[in-house]
């Protein structure tokens, strides 16, 4: 889902830009006030694990590509100030390093990637953790379902982007087709790998997964 240079007016690609800027900053600071000192190694850990699970890519015609986001995963494990901020870390490495996204682009790559998770991802899990029934089963549904619900948003968002400033010379409904009928087969994957993940943590080191105590 990354935008390459060129996708989006500058309109677009500014807006994008002021909106993760603002957003960034609130997760930073509240990220540096919360974070603990056990956090920051599993945060580490999680930016090399996301790009790895990035790595594989789907080709889609319309200028972007479906890959496993993994933003979900990260507030799970990290809360949402400091899971986005590694989720951009990832982002950026991914433009400057493998052409994944333009760096005109990366604020809305950033808005869409690491802070639609924190916005949309964490709100559900949560919800569904006071709905559901206490326990793993429970715990791991919801992630999974968060997760997919996060990667739909996203796309959803991406096409909106498009739409109002398109400038790759394509029609919005091929965008939309495309880019929302490939990421809801994400959707589903990322929906299972974060479940299966979650799960595999919470039977060996649930400390690991803090909101499953909330």
């Amino acid at each position: 889902m990354h935008i390459p240079d060129g996708f989006v007016s500058p309109a677009v690609a500014v807006a994008g830009g002021a909106v993760a800027i603002a957003g960034l900053a609130v997760c930073v600071r509240r990220a540096g006030r919360d974070a603990t000192e056990r956090q920051l190694p599993l945060a580490g850990l999680c930016a090399a694990a996301f790009l790895v699970l990035s790595a594989p890519v789907i080709p889609i015609a319309v200028g972007t590509e479906g890959h496993l986001l993994g933003g979900t995963l990260a507030v799970t494990l990290l809360g949402p100030w400091l899971g986005p901020v590694v989720i951009t870390v990832v982002t950026v490495v991914q433009a400057l390093f493998f052409g994944d996204g333009g760096l005109s682009t990366l604020g809305l790559n950033v808005v869409n990637l690491a802070l639609v998770p924190a916005a949309v991802g964490y709100p559900v899990l949560l919800g569904l953790r006071r709905l559901l029934p206490r326990g793993p089963v429970s715990m791991t549904v919801a992630a999974g379902v968060a997760a997919a619900l996060s990667v739909l948003t996203a796309a959803g968002l991406f096409t909106v982007e498009y739409a109002l400033g398109g400038a790759a010379g394509l029609p919005v409904r091929t965008v939309a087709i495309s880019t929302i009928g490939v990421y809801t087969l994400v959707a589903v994957l990322e929906g299972v790998v974060t479940a299966l993940v979650v799960r595999a943590l919470l039977a060996l080191r649930a400390d690991l997964v803090p909101v499953a105590n909330r």
